[in-house]
Formats: structure tokens, sequence, C-alpha cells
């Protein structure tokens, strides 16, 4: 049944988790030192500007992890199979490519939880900052929209390694930051030059980290900010996924996915 095989994926996910130092330290450890160097900064912005920089940087933060977990968790969860020349075995048994990425989605979304769940709790024990004060609607749409983002990513990257495999295993954890200052994570849209503005309208975690910030000062959701940020990530993940199945195809006929693990 698949969903005793995505369960099968999902547990192996656990067990690599648990046991290997460098997903513990890339997760869940990267995440902990930078909410709290980047507390220690908004507190210092917080002292001597205006009351509103320090929480942008700090919101900014703890959103951007959204994406990064999720990401990092799609595409480095197959390179741990590749690495241990364990990718051709997973397809021997009854199990589709489909269901291997939905296991390795929910598996980054389960650890993007515990991870955000965790910062989030630190931000508001050490650095007085809880981010429910968005309001628990405005959290929910934020969270969708980020790791719909993340997940177009991560399909993207993950089809570039079956078709390349680990000579641009780099990517996997190093290209989602291209996108840090093209979003304006961490500071007001307006302060993009006009050109670069320009591209970041395309992206939605954009709208997402603008009404995040304008949640912060207004109470309410900004449907219309939302809204954009969901039709763009409905358009990116078909886009992504069309992709994805392209790069399979192709690695699969030219035999590079076989390939792969070497």
């Amino acid at each position: 049944m698949w969903s005793e095989r995505i369960k099968g994926v999902l547990l192996q996910e656990a067990y690599i988790t648990r046991r290997s130092l460098e997903v513990i330290v890339d997760l869940f450890y990267t995440s902990l030192v930078t909410v709290v160097v980047f507390g220690f900064v908004s507190r210092f912005l917080m002292g001597v500007t205006n009351v509103h920089t320090g929480s942008y940087l700090i919101l900014g933060l703890l959103l951007w992890e959204i994406i990064r977990v999720n990401q990092y968790s799609l595409s480095v969860g197959s390179l741990w199979n590749i690495w241990s020349h364990n990718l051709s075995n997973m397809f021997v048994a009854p199990l589709s490519v489909t269901e291997y990425v939905v296991a390795h989605m929910l598996s980054a979304l389960l650890k993007t939880l515990v991870t955000f769940c965790g910062i989030c709790a630190i931000a508001a024990w050490w650095f007085h900052f809880n981010v429910l004060q968005m309001g628990l609607v405005n959290l929910a749409l934020f969270f969708a929209n980020l790791t719909m983002f993340a997940w177009s990513v991560g399909l993207v990257l993950l089809g570039v390694i079956f078709q390349i495999g680990t000579r641009i295993q780099a990517l996997a954890w190093g290209m989602i930051f291209l996108f840090q200052p093209l979003t304006a994570a961490f500071f007001p849209l307006s302060a993009l030059p006009p050109a670069i503005r320009a591209v970041a309208y395309t992206l939605p975690p954009t709208f997402v980290f603008e009404a995040a910030r304008r949640a912060l000062q207004v109470p309410g959701t900004n449907w219309a900010y939302l809204g954009i940020a969901a039709a763009e990530n409905v358009a990116y993940f078909a886009l992504a996924t069309a992709a994805f199945a392209w790069m399979l195809a192709r690695s699969r006929l030219s035999g590079r996915l076989a390939r792969a693990e070497g």
C-alpha cells in the first residue's frame, strides 16, 4: 500500500536524522545559533533605532528558516541515499518516485515544524519576541506559502541531483541563499534598488515577508499580498513539478540516474 511505502521512507529519514551529526548541525544547531545571534543584533537595534527595525530582523530570520529547513531536507534527503549507494535499492522495492518525493516533503515539513517551534520558543523566552502576535491565521498562511516555495526549489534541485549526481551537491544547501536578498527577508522591500525590486515581485516569499512586517504593526491579514504569493506559488510548483519530471525522464534515458551514486 502506498501509505506503507511512504511510511518506510519516513522511517529511514528518522533513522538518518537521529544518527547523523551533519543533519543535526545543519538543521537544528544552525537554526539555534542563528536565532541567538540575530536575537542579540535585534535587541541592539531596538535600543538605538526604530523599535520595528530589530523586530523585522528576528521576524525575517524565523520565517526564513521555514524556507531553508524545508528545502534542505527535501534536497539533501536524497543525497544521503546517493552517498550511501542506496538510491537504486530504494526503487527495487515497489516504491514510485512520486511516493519517494512525497515522503521527503512530509519529512521536511515535520523537521521544519520542530525547528520552527523551537526557535520561536527561544525568540519568545530570551528576546521577548512572540511570533504569535501576528495571529494564528497569518502565521499558518505564512508557513504554508513559504513551505510551498521551498518545495518548488527543492524539487528542481532534486531533479538536478538525479540527472547530474553529486557534482552539484553544494547547490542542495547553498542555492536557496541566493533568494535571501531578493525576497527582502530582513528589511522592507523599499530598501531594494528598483531593478532588483522588480525581480523581488516575481518571488512569493517577498509578499509573505512584506505581509508579516505589516502584521507586526497593523492587526489583520493582508489578503492581497498573500493571494499574490499563493498564485505565484501554484505557478512555480507546477513548473517545478514539470521540470523535475523532465529531468527525471532524461536521467533515466541517459542512465545518469543509475550512475548518480558514482
